[in-house]
């Protein structure tokens, strides 16, 4: 009963993500929608952790299955894809880099900046 629970509650924020893809007018997926609304709950205490732990690590642990039928499809329409390959692996590969810098960027700034809140807390507990 604990995981169907689970499965209701994510399902909910899917649906509600879909309901508010469909009433703005922004060019968000509403897979993104429903993910900032569960996110929000979780930071706000609405929704606790364990009550969507289980069956969300779950769905992680078997993401990558989901991907097979989309590779089955890119490999039977590979002469279709063939003339764009170089530009599409270029983009991939700049893509990629990018995203690598700047999550290590603002991972930097955010260790920087965490650590520099500590000091004075550490000084005062020093005194």
């Amino acid at each position: 009963m604990k995981y169907v629970k689970e499965v209701v509650w994510i399902i909910a924020f899917t649906f509600i993500g879909e309901v508010l893809n469909k009433l703005l007018p922004l060019p968000v997926p509403a897979g993104v929608y429903g993910l900032i609304l569960l996110l929000l709950a979780l930071v706000t205490g609405i929704l606790k952790l364990q009550d969507v732990e289980s069956t969300g690590n779950f769905l992680l642990d078997t993401m990558t299955m989901m991907f097979v039928p989309a590779a089955v499809g890119i490999m039977s329409s590979v002469d279709v894809l063939l003339p764009v390959l170089l530009p599409y692996a270029v983009m991939i590969v700049i893509s990629t880099i990018i995203v690598m810098v700047s999550t290590g960027l603002v991972a930097s700034f955010i260790l920087k900046h965490s650590k520099s809140q500590d000091e004075p807390a550490n000084k005062e507990a020093a005194v």
